[in-house]
């Protein structure tokens, strides 16, 4: 199982992207996903997740109101919405998800990673 991550790019302040990870491979079911941020000399840290097979969903407080995350079950994909963006919010973004395989396994896999910059 692969992600695929796309969408960042440069945004000013106050401006909005989304982010689209998709999921291919041998899938069976994608049960949870979320979004990580990583900047240089930090830690990954959470965004937005789906939890307990997609009926929770997590923020960061850091994005609570702003980022929304959403998902698309029958394309296998997951999306971020990102509005009223913040020089802070730029990092990589990466995807993750977790399920099974049709070989019923189970997987956790990142995708490769969407740089996203504001100005300001």
């Amino acid at each position: 199982v692969q992600l695929q991550a796309s969408g960042g790019g440069l945004v000013q302040a106050g401006g909005s992207l989304r982010l689209s990870c998709v999921a291919s491979g041998d899938i069976f079911s994608i049960n949870d996903m979320a979004w990580y941020r990583q900047t240089p000399g930090k830690q990954r840290e959470l965004v937005a997740a789906f939890t307990r097979g997609g009926s929770i969903t997590n923020y960061a407080d850091s994005v609570k109101g702003r980022f929304t995350i959403s998902k698309d079950k029958d394309k296998n994909m997951g999306y971020l919405q990102m509005n009223t963006l913040k020089p802070e919010d730029t990092a990589v973004y990466y995807c993750n998800a977790e399920g099974f395989t049709r070989q019923l396994i189970e997987y956790n896999v990142w995708g490769r990673g969407t740089q996203v910059t504001v100005s300001s």
